[in-house]
């Protein structure tokens, strides 16, 4: 009778099938449960909570299983590095934002044309020509971004139940790193060239910014912005030659050792007593904010999903990139320019980072240096029909190859597998409350 394995114990058995499917399973059927939010409000109101109850049991009841921390342990000191990053970035981020909405005042905002965007044209055009159907399916806000974030949560957390490379925290750390970096590209994009919104009545209705430029447009911009001659003049000079006769001032609150900040943020009177208070306000900006920052968290979880665990979920995943991509110029959020940017520069920062967390198999290379530094001795086993030799250097490959695993359940490395487990939910909580609006 041919042997076959026992089966694994519960609760690993609930997901054995994740490689071939399992997760993708789980991450489609949370998207499809909370869009019923649009389909049925109530069935929505019952099944998420049920939903995420049972994944987040699942993953609990998992971890005293979970024969990698060691690995964990060693990647949590880059994870950490990594938040921090992110969390400069973001800051910085957030500072761009503020400045590229205030610098022009809300008067530019609302007079200034949206640019041509031909990408706009063509889904306009699209309408006339598909089926109402399909048009209603582009229409539909089936997926956002905390969905992205939460699809690449269920992505590190599966590596619980071995379908994803361990160490999670490693997969965590590339993410973290990788979306710190695009989000300071975009900040230095966007802050270099101010291009106006595709929605114009945006800034006025969410900022509270002068409705006069700043002194700096006062002097270098606005004398040169529309008349062709001074154009010409001021590229032949190359200095500005008209001069102001009086700038008006921003009002200029007592922010202590941040009152350098006051030149960027331009707070109003009515907002002027923390620097910080303006900068939770920022949000995802009004004027447009080349390269889209929704479409970068997306490239990067479709890449982080395709690379980790691929199959034919990774698709359905970049289809869904694909449909916000489309409902971002649709919904005139962004330019095509935007997304189009976004999805090439994710991929190639995600490519750019695979230093971090590798899905490569650590110990096939283990394995294959350690047997080729013994390649000599034994092949001359061999030739001297010496088994015992033989047997010896290969279970020193062998043990030379292992990964060392400390299952022992001491207290420390138990302390650790809960914190960091509690940190991770943590973040993922705070994660979901930032970025609810972008």
């Amino acid at each position: 009778m041919r042997w076959s394995p026992p089966p694994p114990p519960r609760p690993a058995a609930i997901f054995t099938a994740l490689r071939g499917g399992g997760l993708g399973l789980a991450a489609m059927s949370y998207v499809g449960v909370d869009y019923l939010r649009y389909l049925a409000p109530s069935w929505h109101e019952k099944l998420q909570p049920l939903l995420w109850t049972v994944l987040a049991l699942i993953a609990v009841v998992r971890v005293p299983f979970y024969k990698h921390w060691s690995a964990e342990l060693r990647s949590a000191l880059p994870f950490v590095a990594a938040l921090l990053f992110m969390l400069s970035a973001l800051l910085f981020e957030a500072l761009s934002v503020r400045f590229v909405t205030a610098v022009l005042g809300l008067d530019w905002h609302r007079n200034t044309a949206p640019l041509p965007d031909t990408g706009q044209w063509f889904l306009l055009a699209m309408n006339e020509k598909l089926p109402h159907t399909m048009v209603e399916i582009l229409r539909a806000h089936v997926i956002g971004l905390h969905h992205f974030l939460m699809l690449f949560i269920m992505l590190a957390f599966s590596v619980l139940f071995d379908s994803v490379k361990a160490p999670g925290l490693g997969l965590g750390a590339r993410y973290i790193f990788t979306m710190a970096i695009g989000r300071l590209l975009r900040a230095i994009t966007f802050v270099s060239t101010i291009l106006p919104s595709a929605r114009p009545w945006c800034a006025s209705t969410r900022f509270r910014v002068p409705a006069y430029p700043h002194r700096w447009a006062q002097k270098y911009y606005v004398p040169y912005a529309s008349d062709a001659n001074a154009i010409r003049q001021l590229i032949h000079l190359d200095r500005a030659f008209d001069e102001v006769a009086n700038f008006i001032e921003d009002p200029r609150p007592d922010w202590g050792s941040m009152n350098f900040l006051i030149d960027f943020l331009r707070p109003n009177a009515f907002e002027g007593s923390s620097w910080y208070h303006l900068l939770k306000k920022a949000g995802g900006g009004c004027n447009d904010l080349l390269y889209s920052g929704h479409m970068l968290v997306a490239v990067l979880t479709a890449m982080a999903w395709t690379e980790a665990y691929g199959g034919f979920s990774s698709v359905l995943i970049w289809l869904l990139v694909m449909h916000s991509a489309q409902r971002e110029v649709r919904e005139r959020h962004h330019y095509s320019v935007d997304c189009i940017v976004a999805i090439y520069v994710g991929v190639l920062l995600w490519k750019m980072t695979g230093f971090i967390w590798r899905t490569k198999d650590a110990s096939r290379d283990r394995r294959l240096d350690k047997l080729e530094k013994i390649q000599s001795r034994l092949i001359q086993a061999a030739k001297d029909s010496d088994m015992d030799e033989v047997r010896e250097l290969l279970k020193e490959v062998e043990l030379g190859s292992q990964e060392i695993h400390h299952t022992s359940t001491s207290r420390a490395m138990w302390l650790f597998s809960g914190a960091t487990i509690f940190s991770t939910l943590t973040i993922v909580l705070l994660a979901f409350t930032w970025t609810s609006d972008g």
